[in-house]
């Protein structure tokens, strides 16, 4: 082959690199599979106002410390600032033929203001701009899920505030146990949420304190950086000092997974009693018609779609923890293209947890307690059992021997079909001289 043809085929396969950051190396041709593979900025592109926010960052960094020229980096400012302007307002077109959203950026910016948009990445790498942009991106992750999980403790309080005297059974392995309120049983998923909000924002406050930005490749940079500048200006509290660290770090992510499991358990939990409760079989609460639907087969059906699809998607969120705790654990130091993985599974939890959280708590705000039912059945089941104990046991009855009394009593009322305030004081005094007229006062539920 001539060198005219040589010189060709390189230069075809520049044109067909061009936007390929790293294209400088190589000269052979990437498997348009490769490429596939590689390309991110299908999901990355979520990225784009991070990614354009902590470029005006690390620019303004840049021409303060004498790294380029100060007019560049004003034109690198105006120009991401320009850029964010028209994303904001619907007018930017993401190409998505270009490798990742950091490609984009640094293609987009050089169109716009010519050669001094290539001076963008100067002293950074892709490394650690991806965690930097995934930081900040999911700082505001979390400040939107806190505002939602804070919309549903409020609404639970304040039904547990209108539903504080309504009562209804208590269950230890799902068997009747002891009377509760329906307030109270809101009030325990109330904690819950507020454990899983404080557990957000102590994530969130722990990775927003140090800053990647300026850790490059893995081994830092030769320039003279003001990485606490570029920190600051981002809104962390400080540096990440070692910066192997700084670029295969993804604790953060897998500790956000961690909680939104956790989020996405006690929604389920939640479900799986309103499922119960809504049953034929329980029937002691009414859904509003926004919050079910019903079968295309059988007009008489009712059913909580919406309480079993929070249910179903738990496991979703599950697999995307385990999703990247497998990625990660066999990963040497410092970055490996295998992290490039973390951001669908953290975009789609992301995305579930916000939706799920969005349609429940205007379906507990709406849910109706049926309180006759509720208070049927402390009475079938006994609940009262531990007050009759309680009650032998004021009397100076040890308690192991009013246990056995009160289960007697509860065999008997089991066997005439009645209740323990239904049954006979003279059977009471049957099984002990103890029992008087004071027993029913004692065991009445209120």
């Amino acid at each position: 082959m001539s060198d005219t043809l040589v010189n060709q085929s390189e230069h075809n396969q520049q044109s067909a690199n061009k936007s390929k950051l790293w294209s400088g190396r190589s000269t052979g041709e990437v498997s348009e599979l490769m490429d596939q593979l590689n390309r991110s900025i299908g999901f990355d592109q979520r990225l784009l106002k991070q990614d354009l926010r902590a470029g005006m960052a690390h620019a303004t960094m840049l021409g303060a410390q004498a790294i380029i020229l100060p007019e560049d980096a004003k034109a690198i400012v105006s120009g991401l600032q320009a850029m964010l302007a028209d994303f904001e307002a619907g007018k930017l077109s993401i190409d998505l033929s270009v490798e990742d959203v950091h490609t984009f950026v640094e293609l987009e910016l050089t169109r716009r203001i010519g050669e001094a948009g290539k001076k963008l990445h100067t002293g950074r790498s892709r490394n650690d701009q991806v965690t930097t942009d995934l930081r900040l991106y999911l700082a505001q992750e979390i400040d939107d899920l806190c505002a939602l999980l804070e919309q549903l403790i409020v609404v639970l309080n304040q039904r547990a505030e209108a539903y504080a005297s309504v009562l209804m059974p208590g269950y230890t392995h799902l068997q009747r146990a002891q009377p509760v309120t329906f307030g109270k049983h809101l009030g325990a998923y109330s904690a819950m949420f507020g454990r899983d909000k404080s557990r957000l924002v102590d994530c969130r406050t722990r990775f927003m304190a140090t800053c990647p930005l300026g850790a490059g490749a893995l081994a830092g940079s030769s320039f003279d950086l003001d990485r606490k500048a570029t920190a600051k200006a981002l809104g962390f509290t400080g540096v990440m000092e070692n910066t192997l660290d700084a670029v295969s770090d993804r604790d953060y992510v897998l500790e956000f997974l961690s909680v939104a499991s956790i989020t996405m358990m006690h929604l389920s939990r939640f479900s799986e009693e309103i499922i119960l409760w809504c049953s034929q079989e329980f029937g002691f609460i009414t859904l509003d018609d926004a919050f079910t639907t019903g079968s295309s087969m059988m007009p008489q059906k009712k059913n909580p779609d919406l309480a079993e699809l929070v249910r179903g998607k738990t496991g979703r969120v599950y697999g995307d923890l385990f999703a990247v705790l497998t990625m990660m654990k066999g990963l040497p130091l410092a970055y490996n293209k295998d992290m490039q993985e973390d951001k669908e599974a953290l975009f789609d939890a992301i995305d579930t947890l916000n939706i799920c959280l969005r349609a429940f708590t205007p379906m507990i705000e709406t849910m109706k307690p049926n309180e006759d039912v509720m208070r049927k059945a402390i009475g079938k089941g006994f609940l009262n059992a531990t007050l009759l104990a309680n009650y032998l046991t004021a009397k100076g009855v040890p308690f192991r021997e009013a246990y056995n009394l009160s289960g007697q009593a509860v065999r008997l009322a089991h066997a005439a079909d009645l209740t323990l305030d239904e049954l006979p004081l003279a059977q009471y005094q049957a099984l002990s001289p103890q029992f008087d007229d004071g027993l029913y006062p004692a065991i009445a539920i209120q």
